[in-house]
């Protein structure tokens, strides 16, 4: 967990519609937190400072409470779904060492052969990993793979301290070779580039006479 994700929290009292206009309109969030058998607390945080934090997935804030410490997950967050202002955050209350389940994105990276598609068919995978310790992301790679590969959610290499928790079967990338068709369509649009450089090659003749 990043030091960056240190946040003063203020408790607030009021709620509704009205009093969150308000605490967005002075620049801050609402939020509440809950779990492990608490009351929920309802608090307000720094807009900017979580905007940024909330650009990576899955975090962990260690928030200020008057001076008491709480960390607290990241488990959903409300946009307003035109201006994708950030209106409000669900927090779950996390201890060092507790294990939470989470999704994380699978990151492809390399090139399978020559001759062939690749289809990625899960962009997330479950896990299980400390809570300050959640990996940002699983890497795959494909590199040089050749039509036919499969690679399921067991074959990943997982981060260190973290297990697997979505269907071992689960298939994350598929390599097929590439069909007449992906050829036709690789053909039609390299041809259409020729045209186009064709066109352009005699409108410079044109503007030049």
């Amino acid at each position: 967990m990043a030091d960056d994700n240190k946040l003063i929290a203020e408790a607030r009292d009021s709620f509704g519609k009205g009093a969150a206009r308000k605490i967005r309109a002075a620049g801050k969030i609402p939020a509440v937190i809950y779990g492990h058998g608490t009351e929920p607390q309802h608090v307000t945080l720094p807009g900017h400072e979580v905007g940024l934090i909330l650009r990576k997935a899955n975090q962990v804030l260690d928030l200020d409470i008057a001076g008491k410490s709480q960390l607290a997950l990241v488990k959903d967050v409300q946009k307003d779904p035109v201006r994708q202002i950030i209106e409000h955050l669900d927090l779950i209350v996390v201890r060092k060492g507790e294990k939470v389940t989470i999704d994380v994105p699978v990151h492809v990276e390399g090139e399978a052969a020559s001759g062939t598609n690749v289809a990625q068919d899960a962009n997330t995978i479950s896990l299980e990993a400390e809570a300050t310790h959640i990996p940002e992301r699983v890497v795959v790679n494909i590199d040089g793979l050749e039509s036919g590969t499969m690679i399921l959610a067991k074959d990943l290499k997982l981060p260190a301290g973290s297990s697997l928790i979505s269907d071992p079967e689960t298939l994350i990338i598929n390599v097929t070779a590439e069909t007449d068709q992906d050829l036709g369509d690789e053909a039609e649009t390299a041809a259409a580039a020729e045209g186009e450089t064709a066109a352009g090659g005699d409108d410079a003749a044109e503007a030049a006479e």
